[in-house]
């Protein structure tokens, strides 16, 4: 990376700054670079390939990001990036492109010198900048791998047949050890895909009522609220939709007083798959078998 200036990766990240400020919600790594991409002309070295594989403008922008999120700017949670209140400020603080990257080195470095300082014993060195260095790469590529494998699961989710995902969903309330009295076969559902009991015979605890939506399209107040109109003082709503929730529905959801429901995005119901995966049937893990890889994690402190 030694012929890419500060300057220019400054320039990288203001745009991805100023693409994911508007985004309030975040955006996909991946999506947010190709964004950069596309908005940024790329010099021929800059599109060049890494003789082991990878563009080189995608690694210059995946290692810049350390800075920035270690500065309290950008924010990673599973593959989204979303920029922070702190990186808001900076941005409107160093509109020079060189200056705004080189504060985040500047304030990476701060934390780095503190959790050294913490987490090294009396009689201890702290790590070599080039053992350093190969932490940031390490993990820079493990977030590369992690984005790639959401890539494909939300592929596969997305394409998956609805009534094949209505059963998947069934399947993970099973392996939650809920008791499911009724799936909805293909026709019309009645606003309710799924519902399900506490016990097996639905003496204790609340009804449990799901919808179950492979929509591209996130869905709003006005679909949640179809969907509360199916829900009595007795039941408990489970939304699960690939898309996610716009932020209106997200707000209602949040403020229902009497009737309780929660909303369950493609990553959020990924998620719930791992954790309850020991406790799902065979039948259910052939319909989305999933593998734990692990990496030797970079030092934290």
């Amino acid at each position: 990376m030694a012929n890419i200036t500060r300057r220019r990766t400054g320039e990288f990240l203001r745009k991805l700054f100023e693409l994911l400020m508007v985004e309030p919600e975040g955006m996909p790594a991946a999506a947010a670079i190709d964004a950069v991409r596309d908005a940024v002309p790329l010099t021929d070295f800059e599109a060049g390939q890494y003789s082991s594989g990878g563009q080189r403008f995608e690694k210059i922008v995946r290692f810049a990001t350390v800075d920035c999120a270690k500065a309290g700017w950008l924010h990673k949670n599973k593959g989204i990036w979303s920029i922070t209140e702190a990186g808001q400020k900076a941005y409107a603080q160093y509109p020079d492109p060189e200056v705004f990257y080189r504060e985040a080195c500047r304030l990476y470095a701060i934390w780095r010198g503190q959790r050294d300082k913490s987490a090294v014993k009396p009689g201890e060195a702290a790590a070599p900048e080039a053992i350093e260095e190969a932490a940031e790469k390490l993990s820079v590529t493990v977030e590369e791998a992690l984005d790639h494998a959401w890539a494909e699961i939300s592929t596969f989710l997305h394409s998956a047949d609805p009534f094949e995902f209505q059963e998947m969903v069934a399947d993970l309330l099973r392996g939650m050890g809920y008791h499911v009295s009724w799936v909805s076969p293909p026709g019309k559902d009645n606003g309710v895909d799924v519902i399900a009991f506490a016990d097996p015979f639905g003496v204790t605890g609340p009804r449990i009522k799901a919808q179950v939506k492979r929509w591209q399209q996130k869905v709003d107040s006005d679909g949640l609220k179809s969907f509360l109109a199916t829900l009595t003082s007795g039941d408990v709503g489970i939304y699960i939709c690939l898309a996610g929730f716009t932020r209106d529905a997200q707000d209602y959801a949040r403020n229902q007083e009497t009737r309780r429901v929660t909303l369950i995005d493609a990553r959020r119901f990924f998620d719930l798959w791992v954790e309850n995966y020991a406790s799902l049937a065979d039948e259910a893990r052939r319909r989305l078998p999933v593998v734990p890889v692990y990496f030797l994690a970079p030092r934290e402190g």
